[in-house]
């Protein structure tokens, strides 16, 4: 789950909960629940990506070493104190972050990292971590988004003889995050551009 309370996204305190960002999550929170409502009253993100962790780990295990895959959440349990401390006891020689967002943002990838780093410091662990950025265009990515949409069109081809319209709909930015600097609405960009491309249909709306 990702909260609309965070302070990367905000810009704001969350101490006592009154700021503009909980304002608006109250007002939300009625269409949350509605939506959430159609998938069972919960989010799958936990056991998505505890299948991931899964599966990356088995394909690791292919290779050799000694390693682990664990899962830290950036605003929903397992949060990044307790697995600092799972991670911690395991005692690795290094830790390689990976962020689960495909572009890079301040306000996802940055704000975890940074929330990992906070945890870390506060629980003493200080083996040597490193980060890969993000992977927008990554060929496998683009290529398992393009499988997705090509079955979807020929879902959609089957039940109309209308026109299909394929819509890249991505999480929104503040325009002020945006002007700062922040890549993630050019990498989306990119990774809209080259699904499109790699579907190869002519005249694609």
């Amino acid at each position: 789950l990702t909260s609309s309370n965070g302070p990367a996204l905000s810009g704001a305190p969350t101490a006592g909960g009154s700021g503009p960002a909980h304002r608006l999550g109250a007002r939300r929170a009625p269409t949350a629940r509605a939506i959430y409502a159609h998938l069972g009253g919960w989010s799958p993100i936990l056991a998505n990506t505890q299948a991931q962790a899964n599966a990356l780990e088995a394909e690791l295990g292919r290779g050799v070493g000694d390693f682990r895959v664990f899962i830290s959440m950036r605003y929903w349990h397992p949060r990044s104190e307790q697995t600092v401390q799972e991670v911690k006891r395991y005692d690795p020689e290094e830790v390689v972050l990976l962020p689960l967002y495909p572009q890079f943002s301040t306000t996802t990838t940055e704000s975890a990292f940074l929330d990992w780093t906070r945890a870390a410091r506060r629980a003493g662990f200080s083996a040597p971590t490193r980060m890969p950025c993000c992977h927008p265009t990554l060929p496998g990515f683009i290529a398992a988004l393009a499988d997705l949409t090509r079955a979807a069109l020929a879902e959609a081809a089957d039940e109309t003889s209308a026109p299909v319209r394929v819509l890249f709909s991505a999480h929104g930015l503040p325009k002020r995050v945006v002007e700062g600097g922040d890549p993630y609405q050019w990498q989306v960009e990119q990774t809209a551009a080259a699904v499109a491309a790699r579907l190869g249909k002519p005249g694609l709306d």
